[in-house]
């Protein structure tokens, strides 16, 4: 199967953006042999209680460029393009020889997570959905590396396909953005709260069992805003990573802590995979690898895949160094409703062998505590 690729006139309201057009030298996106020139940013802002869009429409100019030396395949949302441009100007300040002109090549491939809005993730077959067409460009060498957000990634990568390089880590909590009041404490009863993420929805039910929430809630940061605009939810929770990322965090009303939401799986981390054959791209990516990003990934990662997760279940899991540089793994799982949470925690060496057992009794223990069914809701 082909890549699914998308012309700048197919990409989102507003992506001409200065993620994808600042420090332009080095690189293009190119799809069908169109580049997107400078913009301004698709952020919103809030003022007066209202959030506003300021954004610019890409226009199409043709370009002759020589081949590409590495060609990057993303997804086209702001963040994902975020990303990928966070990614290429990293290769470009470890490699001089990337930094001339037509270098590096981005490649938007749409994902069938992104055409089918309209239905919870878990119906429509999961995390796989934001990367299986990305793996496919990959596999079919119609790009050279793909640069993913770690959450979406599963924890079985397909075959020749490796994940040598994590990015350094942004924060990984989460955001809490509403009009009307300053946290989820001060939400009146009733109030409803949009999210896509079960694992949010059943820790906030969990905490604040009078609120309401609206499931489906999925999208782009620019579209949840809009919504939460528009009156269709009070409020709204989203990583704060993308948010930094975007240069967007002056919608945040408030950021909740790790003791009040338990993040995603690998929240916060950038993830770049490459052929398992391809020398010279797994040279370029350890250059850019932050080790101790990718150890505590594959301490959660250990965890989520023993726990066999799916996005039909709430689990959380975060892996950090505490004050002796040591690792501490806080874990969890949640019923969708958020009437039963069960929580661990393993402790030990900062050092791969050493976390990936902590992950895989986190793992084992909660699978105990839960029971048989307990994943089957």
């Amino acid at each position: 199967m082909g890549t699914a690729l998308v012309s700048v006139s197919q990409l989102p309201f507003g992506l001409g953006t200065k993620l994808i057009s600042s420090n332009f030298t080095g690189g293009s996106v190119s799809s069908i042999g169109f580049s997107v020139p400078a913009g301004k940013s698709p952020a919103y802002t809030r003022r007066g209680g209202v959030f506003f869009t300021r954004a610019s429409v890409a226009t199409e100019e043709k370009t002759e460029t020589k081949a590409a030396v590495i060609r990057i395949g993303t997804r086209g949302s702001p963040l994902a393009l975020a990303q990928a441009y966070e990614t290429r100007d990293k290769l470009m300040e470890s490699h001089p020889e990337l930094a001339e002109e037509g270098a590096i090549q981005i490649v938007i491939i749409k994902t069938t997570g992104d055409k089918i809005l309209s239905q919870p993730l878990a119906d429509i077959g999961g995390k796989g959905l934001f990367t299986k067409e990305i793996d496919e460009a990959l596999l079919n060498s119609e790009i050279d590396i793909a640069v993913h957000s770690m959450k979406d990634v599963p924890t079985y990568l397909p075959d020749k396909i490796i994940l040598p390089c994590n990015l350094p880590r942004e924060d990984v909590r989460d955001a809490f953005i509403c009009l009307t009041a300053a946290s989820l404490a001060e939400l009146p009863g009733g109030s409803m709260v949009g999210t896509a993420s079960l694992r949010r929805k059943s820790q906030l039910l969990n905490r604040y069992p009078s609120l309401k929430v609206l499931e489906n809630f999925r999208g782009n940061v620019q579209t949840r805003l809009r919504k939460l605009n528009e009156g269709v939810v009070q409020a709204t929770l989203l990583a704060l990573a993308g948010l930094k990322r975007l240069n967007m965090t002056e919608n945040v009303t408030s950021v909740l802590s790790i003791d009040d939401m338990l993040p995603a799986v690998a929240q916060g981390a950038i993830g770049i995979a490459c052929r398992s054959d391809d020398d010279k791209m797994v040279t370029y990516l350890a250059s850019l690898n932050h080790e101790d990003t990718r150890l505590a990934v594959s301490c959660e990662r250990a965890f989520l895949e023993k726990l066999e997760g799916s996005c039909r279940t709430p689990i959380a899991g975060y892996a950090s160094r505490d004050e002796n540089g040591n690792c501490i793994f806080k874990a969890l799982v949640a019923s969708p409703d958020g009437k039963q949470v069960l929580e661990t925690s393993r402790g030990g060496s900062y050092a791969y062998d050493d976390m990936i057992k902590m992950g895989v009794d986190a793992g084992e223990e909660l699978l105990s505590r839960a029971g048989q069914g307990f994943f089957d809701r």
